[in-house]
């Protein structure tokens, strides 16, 4: 009982260092090193004729918010999303939320290709909805489709179907350059005006998931229970779901589909804090930040001097974790 509640102090403590180092990492080293006087006067003294300020200002440092911000919200919905269900499969990745807003956004960008920022991640948002209710949706109707490898199942195959849509329409309509950003995630193209844009939206579903993180405590015990204990489930699996999608929908906006960050970092949360929501989600944020940096940083060394893409770093962690997962516990539906 100790060690749970030293694992939330140290390490909602010891993240902000963390993250700042990352930060500074994710800025110093790359296919072009930048020393560190370099980079103090790109950040305090801006020339813009200076290419090394430039690369500073325009490109590395969004990198770096940008990877701790989409890590957070990815972390936070997977949480949610297993808390929700009950299902130590589910993540916006495996269940075809982040599918779904790549669908979207592909539509945008045949029918408003001159879309704003905002459109987009208003486009985004709506798919990663349409996402969740088609996979709950088959869920529902098949028979055990909740069981957590059966969902997974569902998941995976509508996600691969919006996927495979969104390619054959983005090849058709000739916008494949264009949507290429959100099938293969590129952190190194990070907008610094679309962060400024995502952040109000960030902030309400990260509220949203702080708002019910008791409630989600209670359900991931069981509904039966939960309602036994006068919880509105109804209204919290709406919130949870709004949340979701918010969090999910932002994400792919910035840097396209991520896969496994929702997926591990809440089981590593899970095991160092415990199952109290009102702990797990606040620490399974910072450690789905601190995560992707690191897969970030990583990427860019795997194959020195060229990147490996984001997508490559996390699947090579998150696959084998996934059939960890499903050898060790099976079609146990388990929060």
């Amino acid at each position: 009982m100790r060690s749970k509640r030293f694992w939330p102090a140290f390490i909602l403590g010891i993240s902000p260092l963390v993250m700042a180092f990352l930060i500074v990492a994710s800025i110093l080293f790359g296919a072009k090193n930048i020393d560190a006087a370099t980079v103090w006067e790109a950040i305090f003294h801006f020339d813009p004729g200076n290419v090394n300020h430039q690369i500073v200002r325009h490109s590395r440092l969004p990198r770096a918010i940008g990877a701790l911000l989409i890590g957070a919200l990815l972390a936070i919905s997977g949480a949610i999303m297993q808390g929700m269900t009950g299902n130590y499969l589910a993540s916006p990745s495996i269940m075809g939320v982040a599918d779904g807003s790549v669908f979207a956004i592909t539509l945008c960008m045949i029918l408003a290709p001159d879309a704003s920022s905002l459109a987009m991640i208003l486009y985004s948002l709506v798919g990663s909805l349409i996402a969740v209710i088609i996979v709950f949706g088959f869920a529902t109707l098949m028979p055990n489709g909740l069981s957590p490898v059966r969902m997974a199942i569902i998941g995976t195959v509508i996600g691969t179907f919006l996927s495979s849509v969104s390619a054959a329409m983005a090849s058709y309509f000739q916008v494949s350059q264009n949507v290429s950003f959100w099938y293969n995630a590129r952190l190194h193209q990070m907008n610094p005006d679309l962060i400024k844009l995502a952040l109000p939206f960030a902030l309400v579903g990260i509220a949203l998931a702080f708002s019910i993180s008791k409630s989600i405590t209670i359900l991931s015990l069981g509904e039966q229970v939960a309602v036994s204990l006068g919880q509105r489930t109804t209204l919290v699996k709406a919130t949870a779901i709004a949340s979701v999608v918010i969090l999910t929908g932002v994400s792919v906006a910035l840097a396209g589909h991520i896969g496994f960050v929702g997926l591990i970092v809440p089981h590593i949360a899970r095991f160092l804090v415990g199952v109290d929501y009102r702990w797990l989600i606040p620490c399974a944020g910072v450690l789905g930040a601190i995560f992707l940096a690191l897969s970030d940083l990583l990427s860019r060394f795997l194959n020195y001097p060229y990147e490996t893409p984001i997508g490559v770093v996390t699947s090579l962690i998150g696959v084998p974790f996934f059939l960890y997962l499903i050898y060790k516990r099976g079609g146990e539906k388990r929060a």
